[in-house]
């Protein structure tokens, strides 16, 4: 996960639980078999992996964030603080599960070698992440927005957004046999205004800018997206675009 986002269990829930709430096809994907044990791959506050158990697999849930993975403690979890890029597992799974987690991990190449010592022969590795494209219009405002302050976006964008086939490619060199991947668009309506998606996952543009410049930095995000993401009724969307993807050991 990108060092300079914070992860705070609360404003998580209160602007972006949509993103487990949303995870249900993603779930029958993994089709979770009482008895298996399953990795949960950046559990943030543990709804999915909750869900997960409640078919009688075992789960160990793992994320950076440690206000999270105490969150998901407080729900009866096991869960423990872990990197994604160095996974210290030895085929011990009979599945890797991740639901919006992997883009933010921007060595993808080290967390599916990781991944993949961490699954016994034959197990999978079933997850859903931002695909190329995704929150494009979301991302484009950010990136003219710091570009107007004369610094570089690409310095800050804690973002990986692949296309299939270059996910495709990956897992295959990591020694991955695909089962399936699709890319999934999916506008997505928020539950409030956009300035509270923009405080949860854009924090690392605006730690770019001066402290005192962070509300005028975000209102000037607000002001460009509402045209193109706010409906008539006053809902705001983002713009989403999953990449959902099965593969074996």
């Amino acid at each position: 996960m990108s060092r300079s986002t914070t992860w705070n269990p609360e404003s998580y829930a209160q602007n972006a639980r949509f993103v487990s709430d949303l995870a249900e096809p993603l779930l029958r994907l993994l089709d979770p078999k009482p008895g298996e044990v399953i990795l949960d791959l950046g559990c943030g506050d543990g709804a999915l992996t909750e869900k997960i158990a409640v078919c009688g697999a075992r789960v160990i849930a793992m994320d950076m964030s440690r206000a999270q993975v105490e969150a998901a403690r407080q729900r009866g979890l096991t869960a423990i603080v872990m990197n994604g890029h160095r996974l210290g597992f030895k085929q011990c799974f009979d599945a890797v599960f991740t639901n919006a987690a992997l883009h933010w991990m921007k060595r993808p190449e080290r967390v599916a070698a990781s991944v993949w010592n961490c699954l016994k022969p034959g197990g999978r590795f079933v997850g859903e992440f931002g695909g190329q494209g995704n929150v494009e219009k979301i991302r484009a405002a950010l990136h003219a927005g710091l570009r107007k302050r004369g610094i570089d976006p690409w310095t800050v964008d804690p973002w990986y957004f692949p296309s299939p086939e270059e996910y495709s490619q990956l897992l295959t060199q990591a020694g991955f046999s695909l089962r399936s991947i699709e890319m999934i668009p999916r506008p997505t309506r928020l539950p409030g205004d956009i300035l509270g998606w923009l405080e949860v996952f854009a924090q690392p543009f605006t730690q770019a800018v001066p402290q005192a410049e962070h509300k005028i930095f975000l209102t000037e995000i607000r002001d460009e997206l509402e045209p193109v993401l706010r409906h008539p009724d006053g809902d705001w969307f983002a713009d989403y675009v999953r990449l959902r993807f099965n593969a074996a050991r």
